[in-house]
């Protein structure tokens, strides 16, 4: 078994180098994947420079999105399992046992990571929360499924569950519509709960009120129209 682990990292140097380090002391076989989306604060210079041979650093010639960066971050992975990991420590490597487990126990093809599972975690916006409930609500009610963190930054799939889909959406429309899709294919879905370490936007969180308005017109599309 080997993982893949994909990161897509924009304006993240304040962080970078530390998830790499959490990232190469997780346990598993692994190969990491980082996909630079155009960054301007020196993250990009700095992974040009990696020597490192267990880092691929993936270069996007312009800025489109944590999904596109994801793309181009899956065609690059040839592990068994594929895990996503943002580049900003909000999620810990430390986790990856328990979110790999029911698929190495055969019992699942994809792995959502939940930060409602009881797990230790940063206080912070109550209307983020709520946005993310009202998100995930609605995801469940066109996918049937009964999701608690449909917008989790941990995500794991199995190579054949994650080569089914033709994913579409280059921002932050991913979660949804990888949401939608993972339903339609009738993936074994578990949820596993995780520690979480949330940021404020002074520490440079990204996502904002018109993410959530998109991700709602993404559930109707990647329900109805794709």
């Amino acid at each position: 078994m080997r993982l893949s682990v994909v990161i897509p990292a924009y304006n993240e140097m304040r962080t970078i180098a530390d998830v790499l380090a959490k990232v190469r002391a997780a346990p598993f076989d692994k190969e990491i994947i980082v996909v630079d989306d155009a960054s301007s604060d020196g993250t990009r210079e700095y992974l040009a420079g990696l020597k490192d041979s267990d880092v691929i650093v993936v270069l996007q010639p312009a800025n489109a999105g944590k999904g596109a960066a994801l793309r181009a971050g899956f065609e690059k992975a040839t592990g068994d399992i594929v895990i996503i990991q943002d580049a900003d420590l909000e999620y810990d490597p430390n986790d990856y046992p328990r979110l790999l487990q029911p698929i190495l126990d055969g019992q699942a093809d994809v792995v959502y990571g939940t930060r409602f599972g009881g797990e230790t975690h940063r206080v912070l916006f109550f209307w983020h929360y709520l946005g993310n409930r009202v998100l995930t609500t609605l995801s469940n009610m066109f996918t049937n499924l009964n999701l608690t963190d449909m917008e989790t930054g941990y995500k794991v799939f199995t190579r054949s569950c994650l080569s089914r889909m033709k994913l579409r959406s280059n921002r932050f429309g991913f979660e949804p519509e990888v949401t939608a899709k993972v339903a339609r294919l009738k993936c074994r879905v578990y949820e596993v709960a995780i520690s979480y370490h949330g940021r404020g936007y002074d520490a440079g969180k990204k996502i904002t009120w018109r993410d959530g308005i998109t991700a709602i017109g993404c559930i109707l599309r990647y329900r109805f129209l794709d």
